[in-house]
């Protein structure tokens, strides 16, 4: 009989792109700052799957999963099991760029708050009120903080 120790499956984080030329660069520095984020919060990673997508494709996971019809900048489906952190974060680079504009902020530091954003919400933060919006913001603000310390 073949015992598997959990412990010791490698679970990683895994960017893919649909619908979009958008290139991230930066995966080992995000992938140790997302490790500290979670570790943080008594977490840790685990099979974390970061979707860069446009406009359309996420209007259209919106849509097909969620029966939202609007654009947003980031869907967060949670996998999460016990401490461990697990999901999808289909990003849309062009609202994320937008928003960036409309905020008046850089687009990488934008797209790094969004990030964690989807990762907040793995570990179980909500932003459906003003005051999970404020405690949301803050740790945003935190977190981010701490990405120049990996």
């Amino acid at each position: 009989m073949l015992f598997v120790d959990l412990q010791k499956i490698i679970f990683m984080i895994s960017y893919h792109f649909e619908d979009t030329d958008f290139v991230f660069k930066g995966k080992t520095v995000t992938n140790r700052w997302l490790r500290l984020v979670a570790e943080s919060e008594i977490r840790r990673i685990g099979d974390v799957s970061i979707i860069f997508c446009s406009d359309n494709y996420i209007l259209d996971v919106n849509q097909r999963y969620l029966q939202h019809d609007y654009f947003t900048d980031i869907i967060t489906f949670d996998y999460c099991e016990g401490d461990r952190l697990s999901g999808d974060l289909f990003i849309s680079v062009d609202s994320v760029r937008e928003n960036s504009i409309e905020y008046g902020t850089e687009f990488k530091d934008e797209l790094n708050r969004v990030i964690v954003h989807g990762i907040l919400h793995l570990i179980g933060y909500d932003d459906h009120c003003d005051e999970d919006i404020a405690q949301m913001r803050a740790k945003e603000n935190y977190y981010l903080s701490l990405r120049e310390l990996v």
